[in-house]
């Protein structure tokens, strides 16, 4: 659902002192809105504080030889976590689980899983046992089914992002004239796989121009103008600000002037790469170490309008919207929940995983669900947590900063099989 996620939510959400920085520098956090009249004379949203976490001591990952350069989680390696039952797992949080990972079964079972961890029939126990648990047993169901199994040094990263409301109207009119645009007619994708073995897996986009496939327009240009007659325009925006925020977190609901509420969610992106402005603004010494929480990075952006818009720019990639009947989706086409559903990388996760994350904060302590991606979740335990919508949601996902142990739970014989199989390799045994 957000943060330019490959097709949803992530997503559109990464390492300062504090977990806003982060949102901004590489992925997403909560959008804070104008603290001062709008000169639009749309009314601004209310200012929601980030909420200050409670501390919590993570469980210790399981010591291991580190392996550097690991690109996918069988890579990495994977060693035998802890008992399901002595984690701290609540009856509330293993019945919610529990039914975000029935969501997802139709799907894990048929699923390439490019972590390298499971095959899709590996699934199959728990998917059918799932159908039938009570939610009163789910955190036995989950020690029935599943192991715990730490990829890598297990050294886990988490931070937020949640579902926005801002300012919006179907039509434009007086307080509302920044576009929110659909997918343009011209842009194109290349799967250059198609081309050779070698770029098996790489994907751009673009546009053609005469005879040449060259790059798409990045934010300025399509700030500027570039989309007259390419791409249709399915809302507008009261806030240049907000609408740039919300093209982070990939989905989001405008609250239309007539009270009644549009969703819109992630379509595609112009191709261009992401660059985290609240990274830029940190070097160049913009902000100081009183202005590093969002609400800081967004007050200073509409105190100084014009270098702000030119370093909003510096991140050339755009975000296209579709209009969205349901709830917010995620990587896996399917409604994500809030504080159960995380994104990941799904070299290093498999979509449709659970997830026991032990963090420095309790809020994001607990188990999740594997259930988006985003372009800026990239690496071995490297999570982003999802809050729903709403004040409490923006609280939350607007300071998430938290470090710990990451544990997946995968199907029972996962560690047994892959460390078998890496074994049989380093002896030089084929594989069956």
């Amino acid at each position: 659902m957000r943060k330019y996620r490959g097709r949803g939510m992530s997503p559109a959400r990464c390492g300062v002192a504090t977990g806003m920085i982060l949102a901004l520098a590489a992925c997403s956090g909560g959008i804070v809105p104008p603290s001062t009249p709008s000169r639009s004379g749309v009314p601004p949203q209310k200012y929601v504080p980030v909420r200050q976490p409670v501390a919590a001591i993570p469980i210790a990952p399981v010591p291991v030889a580190p392996v550097t350069g690991a690109q996918t989680a069988a890579a990495a390696g994977v060693s035998a976590g802890p008992p399901i039952a002595s984690l701290p797992i609540t009856d509330a949080q293993a019945a919610r689980a529990l039914a975000a990972f029935r969501l997802t079964c139709p799907s894990v079972v048929h699923r390439a899983d490019t972590s390298g961890l499971t095959r899709g029939a590996d699934w199959q126990p728990a998917c059918t046992a799932a159908a039938s648990v009570a939610p009163s047993e789910a955190r036995a169901f989950f020690s029935t089914w599943f192991e715990s199994v730490q990829v890598g040094d297990g050294r886990a990263f988490a931070t937020g992002y949640y579902e926005p409301e801002i300012a919006g109207s179907r039509d434009r009119r007086p307080g509302y004239e920044v576009p929110i645009y659909g997918r343009p007619t011209d842009l194109l994708d290349a799967d250059l796989g198609l081309f050779s073995d070698d770029l098996k897996g790489k994907k751009i986009r673009g546009r053609v121009e005469g005879r040449a496939f060259v790059p798409y327009f990045d934010r300025t240009a399509i700030e500027e103008g570039a989309l007259a007659n390419r791409a249709p325009i399915i809302a507008w925006a009261a806030d240049p600000i907000e609408i740039f925020f919300l093209q982070i977190q990939g989905s989001g609901r405008l609250r239309l002037p007539d009270g009644s509420v549009m969703r819109i969610g992630y379509d595609t992106q112009n191709g261009r790469g992401y660059t985290g402005i609240g990274a830029l603004m940190k070097a160049r010494g913009l902000i100081g170490a009183g202005q590093t929480s969002m609400q800081g990075i967004v007050q200073w952006l509409r105190d100084h309008p014009v270098e702000g818009r030119d370093i909003m720019r510096e991140n050339k990639s755009f975000v296209f919207f579709r209009e969205l009947q349901g709830p917010p989706l995620g990587a896996m086409g399917l409604a994500v929940t809030g504080a159960v559903s995380a994104a990941t990388d799904v070299k290093f996760v498999p979509l449709g995983a659970p997830v026991f994350l032990s963090l420095d904060r309790t809020d994001a302590t607990g188990l999740w669900v594997a259930q988006d991606t985003g372009g800026a979740i990239k690496g071995s335990n490297r999570f982003d947590t999802f809050w729903g919508a709403g004040d409490e949601a923006r609280a939350t996902a607007g300071g998430m900063s938290a470090r710990g142990t990451a544990f997946l739970l995968l199907p029972l014989g996962t560690v047994t099989r892959l460390n078998g199989a890496r074994l049989n390799a380093a002896r030089g045994v084929p594989a069956p």
